[in-house]
Protein backbone atom coordinates (compact mmCIF):
# COMPACT_ATOMS: atom_id res chain seq x y z
CA UNK A 1 0.00 0.00 0.00
CA UNK A 2 1.31 3.03 -1.35
CA UNK A 3 2.16 6.16 1.41
CA UNK A 4 -1.04 8.45 1.10
CA UNK A 5 -0.52 11.32 -1.26
CA UNK A 6 -0.76 14.66 0.00
CA UNK A 7 -1.61 18.02 -2.23
CA UNK A 8 -0.53 20.98 -0.17
CA UNK A 9 -2.02 23.96 -2.12
CA UNK A 10 -0.28 27.48 -1.44
CA UNK A 11 -1.04 30.83 -2.32
CA UNK A 12 2.32 32.37 -1.19
CA UNK A 13 5.95 30.97 -2.08
CA UNK A 14 6.13 31.54 1.42
CA UNK A 15 4.42 28.49 3.02
CA UNK A 16 5.82 25.65 1.20
CA UNK A 17 9.47 25.61 3.49
CA UNK A 18 7.71 25.49 6.58
CA UNK A 19 5.18 22.46 5.96
CA UNK A 20 7.77 20.93 4.11
CA UNK A 21 10.27 20.95 7.30
CA UNK A 22 7.14 19.95 9.64
CA UNK A 23 6.27 17.11 7.48
CA UNK A 24 9.51 16.04 7.01
CA UNK A 25 9.62 15.90 11.18
CA UNK A 26 5.94 14.24 11.93
CA UNK A 27 4.93 12.81 8.64
CA UNK A 28 8.02 11.36 6.18
CA UNK A 29 6.44 9.13 4.82
CA UNK A 30 3.80 11.24 3.24
CA UNK A 31 3.90 11.77 -0.52
CA UNK A 32 3.92 15.59 -1.61
CA UNK A 33 2.77 17.56 -4.44
CA UNK A 34 2.60 21.79 -4.13
CA UNK A 35 0.40 23.49 -5.94
CA UNK A 36 1.32 27.36 -5.91
CA UNK A 37 -1.11 29.83 -7.50
CA UNK A 38 0.56 33.13 -5.96
CA UNK A 39 -0.99 35.42 -7.87
CA UNK A 40 -4.36 34.76 -5.15
CA UNK A 41 -2.72 36.29 -2.31
CA UNK A 42 -2.38 39.38 -3.92
CA UNK A 43 -5.83 39.79 -5.62
CA UNK A 44 -6.92 39.12 -2.29
CA UNK A 45 -4.70 41.83 -0.71
CA UNK A 46 -6.13 44.28 -3.83
CA UNK A 47 -9.95 43.79 -3.40
CA UNK A 48 -9.63 43.63 0.60
CA UNK A 49 -12.16 40.84 0.57
CA UNK A 50 -12.72 36.96 -0.58
CA UNK A 51 -14.62 37.87 -3.67
CA UNK A 52 -17.00 34.77 -5.67
CA UNK A 53 -14.62 34.37 -8.73
CA UNK A 54 -11.11 33.77 -6.10
CA UNK A 55 -13.58 30.74 -4.43
CA UNK A 56 -14.19 29.54 -7.58
CA UNK A 57 -9.89 29.07 -8.66
CA UNK A 58 -9.54 27.80 -5.24
CA UNK A 59 -12.63 24.86 -6.27
CA UNK A 60 -10.50 24.23 -9.88
CA UNK A 61 -6.97 23.66 -7.83
CA UNK A 62 -8.85 21.78 -5.23
CA UNK A 63 -10.76 19.44 -8.07
CA UNK A 64 -7.47 19.10 -10.01
CA UNK A 65 -5.40 18.06 -6.91
CA UNK A 66 -8.46 15.39 -6.20
CA UNK A 67 -8.63 14.41 -9.97
CA UNK A 68 -4.60 14.30 -10.08
CA UNK A 69 -5.06 10.91 -6.90
CA UNK A 70 -4.95 13.11 -4.28
CA UNK A 71 -6.21 11.34 -0.96
CA UNK A 72 -6.23 14.70 0.89
CA UNK A 73 -5.91 18.30 0.14
CA UNK A 74 -4.71 20.77 2.86
CA UNK A 75 -4.76 24.31 2.22
CA UNK A 76 -1.73 26.44 3.54
CA UNK A 77 -2.91 29.92 3.19
CA UNK A 78 -5.02 30.62 6.05
CA UNK A 79 -7.21 34.08 4.60
CA UNK A 80 -9.18 31.68 2.31
CA UNK A 81 -11.54 30.07 4.52
CA UNK A 82 -15.20 30.64 3.06
CA UNK A 83 -13.17 29.35 -0.42
CA UNK A 84 -11.84 26.19 0.99
CA UNK A 85 -15.13 25.18 2.47
CA UNK A 86 -16.67 25.62 -0.34
CA UNK A 87 -14.14 23.35 -2.11
CA UNK A 88 -14.76 20.88 1.41
CA UNK A 89 -18.48 20.57 0.06
CA UNK A 90 -17.88 19.85 -3.86
CA UNK A 91 -15.06 17.13 -3.19
CA UNK A 92 -15.04 14.06 -1.47
CA UNK A 93 -11.58 13.61 0.10
CA UNK A 94 -10.73 15.25 3.25
CA UNK A 95 -9.63 18.96 2.99
CA UNK A 96 -8.24 20.29 5.69
CA UNK A 97 -8.03 24.58 6.17
CA UNK A 98 -4.75 25.66 7.61
CA UNK A 99 -6.41 26.82 10.91
CA UNK A 100 -8.86 24.06 11.93
CA UNK A 101 -6.50 21.61 13.81
CA UNK A 102 -4.66 24.49 15.34
CA UNK A 103 -8.05 25.91 16.54
CA UNK A 104 -9.33 22.66 18.12
CA UNK A 105 -6.15 21.84 19.96
CA UNK A 106 -6.07 25.21 21.12
CA UNK A 107 -9.49 25.30 22.73
CA UNK A 108 -9.09 22.20 24.08
CA UNK A 109 -6.15 23.48 26.15
CA UNK A 110 -7.14 26.84 27.08
CA UNK A 111 -9.86 29.53 26.85
CA UNK A 112 -7.20 32.26 26.79
CA UNK A 113 -5.82 32.51 23.48
CA UNK A 114 -3.80 35.42 21.77
CA UNK A 115 -3.46 35.18 17.74
CA UNK A 116 -0.47 36.57 16.06
CA UNK A 117 -0.32 37.13 12.27
CA UNK A 118 1.85 38.96 9.94
CA UNK A 119 -0.57 39.20 7.27
CA UNK A 120 -3.64 41.52 8.19
CA UNK A 121 -6.13 40.01 6.08
CA UNK A 122 -5.66 36.77 7.85
CA UNK A 123 -7.16 37.82 11.29
CA UNK A 124 -10.49 38.58 10.50
CA UNK A 125 -11.16 34.86 8.76
CA UNK A 126 -9.21 33.56 11.82
CA UNK A 127 -10.97 35.12 14.17
CA UNK A 128 -14.45 33.84 12.58
CA UNK A 129 -12.75 31.04 12.62
CA UNK A 130 -11.97 30.53 16.58
CA UNK A 131 -15.18 31.66 17.16
CA UNK A 132 -17.32 29.71 15.45
CA UNK A 133 -15.56 26.66 16.28
CA UNK A 134 -16.30 27.83 20.10
CA UNK A 135 -20.07 28.28 19.64
CA UNK A 136 -19.89 24.29 18.04
CA UNK A 137 -18.13 23.46 21.28
CA UNK A 138 -20.32 25.16 23.37
CA UNK A 139 -17.39 27.06 25.41
CA UNK A 140 -16.82 30.62 25.75
CA UNK A 141 -12.80 32.10 24.60
CA UNK A 142 -11.60 35.14 25.22
CA UNK A 143 -9.37 36.01 21.97
CA UNK A 144 -6.87 38.88 21.80
CA UNK A 145 -5.30 39.68 18.13
CA UNK A 146 -1.84 40.89 17.13
CA UNK A 147 -1.06 41.66 13.62
CA UNK A 148 2.97 42.50 12.54
CA UNK A 149 2.85 42.93 8.88
CA UNK A 150 6.26 44.37 8.61
CA UNK A 151 7.67 40.80 9.81
CA UNK A 152 5.83 39.22 6.50
CA UNK A 153 7.30 42.51 4.26
CA UNK A 154 10.96 41.03 5.59
CA UNK A 155 10.48 37.62 5.26
CA UNK A 156 9.53 38.38 1.63
CA UNK A 157 12.92 40.74 1.15
CA UNK A 158 14.46 37.30 2.31
CA UNK A 159 15.18 38.23 5.61
CA UNK A 160 14.38 35.63 7.52
CA UNK A 161 16.25 36.41 10.64
CA UNK A 162 14.83 39.86 11.04
CA UNK A 163 11.00 38.08 10.52
CA UNK A 164 11.59 36.09 13.59
CA UNK A 165 12.79 38.62 15.47
CA UNK A 166 9.97 41.00 14.97
CA UNK A 167 7.57 38.55 15.43
CA UNK A 168 9.46 37.41 18.68
CA UNK A 169 9.37 40.82 20.08
CA UNK A 170 5.82 41.12 18.94
CA UNK A 171 5.39 37.76 21.06
CA UNK A 172 7.16 39.18 24.15
CA UNK A 173 4.27 42.18 24.95
CA UNK A 174 1.30 39.75 25.01
CA UNK A 175 -0.02 39.45 28.00
CA UNK A 176 -3.33 38.30 28.54
CA UNK A 177 -3.61 35.08 26.73
CA UNK A 178 -2.18 31.09 28.18
CA UNK A 179 -1.30 30.30 24.50
CA UNK A 180 -0.15 31.83 21.88
CA UNK A 181 -1.24 30.72 18.39
CA UNK A 182 0.18 31.49 14.76
CA UNK A 183 -2.08 32.48 11.67
CA UNK A 184 0.48 31.70 8.91
CA UNK A 185 2.67 28.95 8.11
CA UNK A 186 5.47 30.97 7.50
CA UNK A 187 5.64 32.12 11.27
CA UNK A 188 6.11 28.72 12.02
CA UNK A 189 9.72 29.59 12.27
CA UNK A 190 9.99 31.70 14.68
CA UNK A 191 8.29 29.28 17.23
CA UNK A 192 10.50 28.74 19.19
CA UNK A 193 12.10 32.49 19.99
CA UNK A 194 8.54 33.47 20.50
CA UNK A 195 7.78 30.76 23.19
CA UNK A 196 10.72 31.43 24.97
CA UNK A 197 10.81 35.59 24.91
CA UNK A 198 6.53 35.08 25.63
CA UNK A 199 6.80 32.17 28.54
CA UNK A 200 3.74 30.82 26.35
CA UNK A 201 3.37 27.67 24.19
CA UNK A 202 3.00 28.50 21.01
CA UNK A 203 0.76 26.88 18.06
CA UNK A 204 1.71 26.69 14.55
CA UNK A 205 -0.70 25.31 11.80
CA UNK A 206 1.77 23.45 10.08
CA UNK A 207 2.65 21.01 12.85
CA UNK A 208 -1.22 20.69 13.84
CA UNK A 209 -2.50 20.35 10.74
CA UNK A 210 0.14 17.28 9.64
CA UNK A 211 -1.30 15.50 13.06
CA UNK A 212 -4.79 15.93 12.10
CA UNK A 213 -4.38 14.76 8.45
CA UNK A 214 -2.34 11.82 9.54
CA UNK A 215 -4.84 10.80 12.09
CA UNK A 216 -7.76 11.02 9.44
CA UNK A 217 -5.73 9.12 6.80
CA UNK A 218 -4.68 5.94 9.20
CA UNK A 219 -7.93 5.97 10.97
Amino acid sequence: MPEPLIYLIHATPLSIAPITEAFSRLWPEARLANLLEDSLSRDLADAGELTPAMSQRFLKLATYAAESGADAILFTCSAFGDSIDLCKRSLSIPILKPNEAMIEEAIQRSRKISILSTFPLAITSMTEEFQSFARQQGVAIELSAHVCPEAFDELRKGNADRHDQLITDMARTVTNGELLCFAQFSMARAAQQASQASGLPVLTTPDSAILKLRGLLEA
